[in-house]
C-alpha cells in the first residue's frame, strides 16, 4: 500500500518506469511506493513515449534495451519535447554508454544489477533538484535565482528590482535557458546543448555560441548581465559562485 503523502515536495510524484522485465518493474514499484511515489509502467519504447506525452510524468526511469524503440531514441525524443528528468537503467557498464546517455541529456545513470533502495534514493535526489518546493500542480515551473520558467505555458520571466519581467525568447533560446536553469552551476558542453536544445537541422556546435550570444543580449536588455557564463573550451553554465 502506498503511504500517505508527506510534506516533501517530491511526495506523490509520478514516475514512468520504462522496462520490459516484469520482475524488475515489480521490485521498483514496491520500493518507490514506500517512498510515497506513484508509478506507471511501459514495456516498450513506443509505449513509453505515448505515456510520457499523455501523463507528463515527473521523472522517467528508462531502460536502454527496450523493444520497438530503444532507450537512446526514447531519451532523444523526450529531450526534444522538454526537460522531464530521465534516469537511464541498463546492464551496459561501458564508459562510452554512460557518456552517450549524459550527452543526449540523461540526468543520471544506474547499472544493473542494482540495489532498489539506491534507485529510489537517486530518483528522490533528482526530483528534489528539479522540483524545488513544488506541489503536484506546479512542478513544471523551474526556478533559479531571478529566473522563473513555466514549461507548460512556455513562458520565461526574470525578476528585476522586485518585479517580474517577461522575456521574449525564440524556441531555441527558451530551451537553452530552461536547460541551464535546471542546474545553474553545472557546465553544459556545446555538444550537449546542441543535442538537447537546438532543432534537428542544426549540426554545428558553434551554432550554440550564436544562440547563447543572442540570449545574453536579451537578458542584458532587462538588466541581467553576465549570464550565461562561458567556460572556455568546454561550454556554458548559467552562473558561477553561490
Amino acid at each position: 500500500m502506498t503511504p500517505p503523502p508527506d510534506a516533501s515536495p517530491v511526495s506523490q510524484a509520478l514516475i514512468l518506469i520504462a522496462e520490459d522485465e516484469p520482475e524488475i518493474v515489480d521490485i521498483l514499484a514496491v520500493y518507490l511506493a514506500r517512498s510515497g511515489l506513484r508509478t506507471v509502467h511501459a514495456t516498450d519504447g513506443r509505449r513509453a513515449l505515448e505515456l510520457h506525452r499523455s501523463l507528463r510524468p515527473d521523472l522517467v526511469l528508462l531502460d536502454v534495451n527496450m523493444p520497438h524503440v530503444d532507450g537512446w531514441q526514447v531519451l532523444s525524443e523526450i529531450r526534444h519535447l522538454g526537460t522531464t528528468p530521465v534516469i537511464m537503467l541498463t546492464a551496459l557498464d561501458q564508459d562510452i554508454d554512460k557518456l552517450m546517455g549524459l550527452r543526449i541529456g540523461a540526468d543520471d545513470y544506474i547499472v544493473k544489477p542494482f540495489n532498489p533502495a539506491e534507485v529510489a534514493a537517486r530518483i528522490q535526489a533528482v526530483l528534489r533538484r528539479t522540483l524545488p518546493g513544488a506541489g503536484r500542480g506546479n512542478q513544471h515551473v523551474l526556478q533559479a535565482g531571478p529566473f522563473h520558467i513555466d514549461l507548460d505555458n512556455h513562458e520565461a520571466m526574470v525578476e528585476v528590482d522586485h518585479h517580474r519581467r517577461p522575456l521574449s525568447l525564440t524556441l531555441t533560446e527558451f530551451n537553452l535557458l530552461a536547460q541551464m536553469v535546471r542546474a545553474p552551476k553545472r557546465v553544459f558542453s556545446r555538444a550537449e546543448l546542441l543535442t538537447t536544445c537546438l532543432p534537428e537541422g542544426d549540426a554545428l556546435e558553434r551554432t550554440v555560441d550564436s544562440h547563447i550570444s543572442k540570449l545574453r543580449r536579451k537578458l542584458e536588455e532587462v538588466g541581467v548581465s553576465g549570464v550565461p557564463v562561458g567556460i572556455r573550451g568546454v561550454g556554458y553554465k548559467l552562473w558561477s559562485g553561490e
